[in-house]
């Protein structure tokens, strides 16, 4: 019998849960819905009743901890959560809930810093010491490492590298600024990017294409742009060049070793990493492009109870 480790990614739709030995490798892992109805008051219990359950089937011989993430800002080291939108939390005690439910140690960070943990210990990190993680999906989010542990900031801020300002004067963001770099190189951007070509040019293929299938993702633009269409190439080489100078910036300041670009749209075309390669040497110190390796994430949506585990991992051995 071995020690177990409980990796928990509370997510809006579905949290994923995995119990994990010491060494980083998963045991077992299953997902259950995120119950959102009075903001969110049984997510905890119902994730600890779903782990329970399935303990009775498995020998073991201790719990070490609970690692938990959830998205919005968070105070990894209260494990308190500021806001949590999708979920219905605010200023709700995670850690505290979560320890007087499970009797045993939680650890708590925002879903992003975990995913970059997790990337970190068992991906492509390679356990380095500094290292940025950014996903691209819906939106954009990140996780800095650096000297070995996780950025938080004075509240729980650091990090948010989608809201990093890349054009004062571009798309208007959900956070209330102007300009972010979600609104550009997100899935949501990129289409937003599509939708304005198509008012532009509502003969190009693009338009066509989105007319005769009645709608348009940020993967059918990387299709087309596969294909040879002009103006989803340069959606496509905005989007790299963007996503490159957020990145060369942010190098400048962390001089990391490694950059981990993850999330469904960094997986939608080999093209794009290209394009965010070069554009990060163009725009970076030559001293800081020299040391740091661009590498696409591995472990995709394991990441985030993996790097849950290491903080438990982290803190108790």
């Amino acid at each position: 019998m071995e020690d177990i480790i409980v990796g928990v990614d509370i997510g809006g739709t579905t949290s994923k849960i995995g119990l994990i030995n010491k060494r980083g490798a998963i045991l077992h892992k299953w997902e259950v819905p995120t119950p959102k109805s009075e903001n969110g008051i049984s997510i905890i219990r119902d994730i600890w009743n779903s782990v329970q359950k399935k303990l009775k089937s498995l020998s073991y011989n201790r719990i070490l901890g609970v690692g938990a993430g959830a998205p919005g800002f968070i105070d990894g080291s209260t494990g308190l959560v500021y806001e949590a939108v999708n979920i219905g939390w605010k200023s709700f005690q995670l850690k505290e809930q979560f320890e007087a439910i499970a009797d045993v140690p939680v650890f708590v960070e925002n879903d992003a810093n975990i995913a970059a943990l997790g990337e970190n210990w068992k991906g492509a990190g390679n356990q380095s010491e500094n290292l940025i993680a950014i996903t691209i999906g819906t939106g954009v989010g990140g996780g800095i490492i650096a000297k070995g542990n996780i950025l938080n900031g004075v509240n729980g801020t650091a990090g948010e590298l989608g809201h990093i300002t890349v054009d004062p004067n571009g798309y208007h963001c959900n956070c209330g600024k102007k300009g972010c770099l979600e609104t550009i190189a997100s899935a949501t951007g990129i289409v937003r990017q599509a939708m304005e070509q198509i008012k532009k040019d509502p003969s190009s293929k693009l338009a066509v294409f989105s007319k005769q299938n009645g709608t348009l993702t940020a993967k059918d633009v990387f299709v087309l742009a596969d294909e040879g269409d002009p103006i989803s190439q340069s959606i496509i080489e905005h989007t790299g060049d963007v996503l490159g100078f957020a990145i060369a910036n942010l190098a400048t300041v962390i001089n990391p070793s490694k950059v981990l670009i993850g999330g469904g749209v960094s997986k939608a075309g080999d093209q794009l990493i290209s394009v965010i390669e070069t554009a990060f040497i163009k725009y970076a110190l030559p001293r800081v492009s020299e040391v740091c390796e661009l590498k696409v994430a591995q472990l995709g949506n394991d990441a985030g109870i993996i790097g849950a585990a290491y903080l438990v991992q982290q803190h108790t051995t």
